[in-house]
Formats: structure tokens, C-alpha cells, sequence
């Protein structure tokens, strides 16, 4: 059996883009953290998934809430990127964000991409619990995406504008 130290050095030699998955919760808080696991899933419906550990506290949020935002970060987004991965309740004091324009989610000022889903499954599996989403809408923005690789974030070289 591989035990998990081992496993997460060999999962650390696959290079993977940095997002904030967020949600509003049944308070009406804005609620977030970082994540890796994040994919595309189908074309047509556009979907998409994010895995989440089953003991954060935007993993009940996520639940319940039927609605979530992946945004995706740009290289010169590391600080939000480290603060988002804290067990912090404020992670999104003096954060810039707007309430997207299809689902009321928090989009993250000057993120490389928004994504906006409704949630339509969710699985429960290992620690974990993947939340398949229909997205409802994107934004696009500028620049070189932040990325994780060796447990250690880096930036790409090249640019999309």
C-alpha cells in the first residue's frame, strides 16, 4: 500500500494551475479556498469539477449552497493563492470581488478566468468530495497563470491577452 507522503511527492511531479473555488453560505458569507484539483469535464454541457476536502469548513458551504466559482489565478496572485489556503474565517477581508451575473458567487478581481456553475452532482470519495458544476457563465482576463508544481507555486513564461 502507498502510504500518503509518498504519494503526495509523486502527485507534486504532476504540474497543475492554482484556483479559488468560492461560494456564498447559508449566512450569506462569502466563503473560499485553494484549490488544484480542478478540471473540464465535458464540452457539451460545459462542465467542469473541483475536489474538495471533505474537512473544510467551504466543503459544508459547498454542500448546501448548489453554486460555486472556480477562479482562476494569474502568476502575480501567489498572496491570494497562500491566504485562501489558511484555515482563516476571513479570507475575504479587503479582498476585491464581485457577486457574478448569473450565480450569486464571489468572482475574484484580476483572476485569469471566472467560471460560474451550479452545482449538478456531488460524490463523496476517499477524503474528498467532487463537485461536478454546469457553468453558466465565464469571464476572461489577461496574463500568465500561477501554477503548483513540487509543492511549490511558479509561474509559466507564456501569456494569453
Amino acid at each position: 500500500m502507498i502510504g500518503p507522503e509518498e504519494f503526495r511527492l509523486t502527485l507534486g511531479r504532476f504540474p497543475t494551475g492554482v484556483t479559488i473555488v468560492a461560494t456564498i453560505d447559508d449566512r450569506g458569507r462569502p466563503r473560499g479556498l485553494t484549490a488544484s484539483a480542478f478540471s473540464s469535464l465535458s464540452l457539451s454541457p460545459p462542465l467542469v469539477l473541483v475536489c474538495i476536502d471533505e474537512r473544510s469548513q467551504v466543503c459544508s458551504a459547498l454542500r448546501n449552497g448548489g453554486r460555486f466559482a472556480v477562479n482562476i489565478l494569474r502568476a502575480d496572485q501567489e498572496a491570494l493563492a497562500r491566504r485562501f489556503a489558511t484555515r482563516r474565517d476571513d479570507r475575504f477581508d479587503g479582498v476585491g470581488y464581485r457577486h457574478g451575473d448569473k450565480v450569486d458567487v464571489p468572482l475574484l478581481d484580476g483572476a485569469l478566468a471566472n467560471i460560474e456553475c451550479t452545482t449538478t452532482q456531488k460524490h463523496a470519495e476517499g477524503d474528498h468530495v467532487i463537485f461536478v458544476g454546469q457553468v453558466e457563465r465565464v469571464h476572461l482576463g489577461n496574463g500568465a497563470p500561477l501554477v503548483y508544481f513540487g509543492g511549490r507555486y511558479d509561474r509559466l513564461q507564456s501569456e494569453v491577452l
